[in-house]
């Protein structure tokens, strides 16, 4: 999430580390196969509303983008959907395999990001700015650098960048700024995860230490009695998955009237996973006059209307470079006839290379069933998927992270904004079902100046 020193222009910057206690430093800049994409910033100073779009692409086109949305057939052996040329029976488009085939490029030399501010020079809470130091941050990412300026001035926000970016302090730090200088500030934060709803609660924790504010998670899986319990204490931050927001809304647990600052996050991924109706209804419950803050991986059509629905003449910033980290090698890997994929994963996740191993699958049973099998072949292998409880999930989650298992075999549950150290592959085990899917799942690799490798199972080719 932060760094010691600076670590990259947000031009060229590839690996900013995520919002985990463990991430310091940034990842190397990159000269490979991918051009890198624009970045777009905005100075802290406040512009003429007619210049606050930064990008110098007009708002109705959106920002550039590499690629183009696409819709998968079924491919490679009937194991799930394939990536290659267009055409097929169903006449959808299809994205190449050569796009999961990218050798990382280490520089010698890199072009450092230098930040405009130091914490320190953020007109910040003083015992907010101790809790920073005390997590060893110095420096702001280039998100935070850029968009924490613009928070602490009540200015709507729209960011733009890639998982890994420090986005969770870029709107923590200066909303709990706020909430301190008037603490009848209460703070929405909606997720389309479980997990991202705890991973942001911890970082508030960290953030908020000894400041006498509070937050909870209202995420389903876990029991809902506690956090209405909490709620009734009414504390400063929720941190909410649509689908459990409303069900908290329905037993009147939460009167959504008293919130002035909302923040959507990874709003991308609500919008993919159908949760448009629910965010809509939501927020036609909060004040109109508010603070919105709005984060996503990627811009589309659907994302800019949301920008016009939600937002008031946002500041955008974007330090989103380019669709994969520098620093992962991704290839394929070939299925030879007459072996399953079963057997060259085993010979695999033998060698001694692979430390710390995510593996990804499109179901929740297939899931379940690839990390019982890891299990009997003698391998330590967990499973989190949707099927699971949270404590369960939370569970295998905490026994990756510190070690205790060497494998994590996901659903697509855990691609997007986990903050998982040292993980040396991930292995698509069945292919994503998109490239932005494919983008995320590799982006829990390759992390924190870390060299990491991303394969993709591949069948019948």
């Amino acid at each position: 999430m932060f760094s010691h020193s600076p670590s990259g222009k947000s031009g060229v910057h590839h690996g900013r580390p995520s919002t985990g206690a463990g991430a310091r430093h940034a990842g190397p800049s990159s000269r490979g196969a991918y051009s890198p994409r624009r970045s777009f910033g905005h100075s802290s100073h406040r512009a003429p509303a007619s210049r606050r779009q930064v990008s110098p692409y007009p708002a109705s086109r959106g920002f550039h983008k590499s690629y183009a949305p696409t819709r998968l057939r079924r491919g490679f052996g009937g194991q799930g959907r394939g990536f290659g040329s267009r055409g097929g029976a169903r006449g959808g488009e299809r994205i190449d395999i050569s796009r999961f085939i990218n050798k990382a490029v280490i520089t010698e030399t890199t072009e450092h990001f230098k930040p405009e501010h130091h914490f320190m020079d953020f007109a910040i809470d003083e015992h907010l700015k101790k809790n920073i130091l005390a997590k060893g941050y110095f420096e702001p990412t280039p998100i935070q650098d850029r968009a924490i300026p613009h928070v602490l001035n009540g200015e709507d926000v729209f960011g733009v960048a890639n998982t890994g970016t420090g986005k969770t302090g870029a709107f923590l730090i200066p909303l709990i700024d706020k909430v301190i200088r008037d603490r009848k500030n209460r703070v929405l934060i909606m997720v389309p995860t479980r997990e991202l709803a705890r991973q942001i609660e911890d970082e508030f924790w960290s953030f908020a230490n000894h400041m006498r504010i509070g937050a909870v998670s209202c995420v389903g899986g876990a029991n809902i009695g506690p956090q209405i319990a909490t709620l009734r204490r009414h504390p400063n931050f929720v941190i909410g998955t649509p689908g459990r927001l409303k069900d908290i809304m329905e037993r009147r647990a939460i009167n959504l009237s008293e919130f002035s600052t909302v923040v959507l996050d990874e709003a991308d991924r609500m919008l993919d996973m159908g949760f448009i109706a629910d965010m809509r209804f939501i927020l036609s419950l909060v004040p109109k006059e508010r603070h919105t803050l709005f984060f996503s991986a990627t811009l589309s059509r659907d994302i800019e209307k949301l920008i016009g629905e939600f937002l008031k003449d946002p500041v955008r910033i974007s330090v989103k470079t380019r669709d994969t980290a520098s620093s992962v090698d991704q290839d394929i890997v070939r299925v030879p006839v007459g072996k399953t994929k079963i057997e060259v994963l085993r010979d695999m996740l033998i060698k001694p290379d692979f430390g710390k191993v995510l593996i990804f699958g499109r179901t929740k049973h297939g899931v379940e069933k690839l990390a019982k099998e890891l299990v009997h072949l003698g391998f330590k292998a967990a499973s989190i998927h949707g099927n699971k409880t949270q404590s369960n999930r939370q569970r295998a989650l905490d026994a990756f992270k510190h070690d205790r298992t060497q494998i994590l075999v996901a659903t697509d549950v855990a691609a997007r904004g986990l903050d998982i150290p040292k993980v040396s592959h991930v292995i698509n085990f069945d292919v994503p079902n998109t490239y932005d899917d494919y983008v995320h799942r590799i982006g829990r690799t390759g992390r924190a100046g870390e060299k990491g490798q991303a394969l993709t199972f591949v069948e019948g080719r």
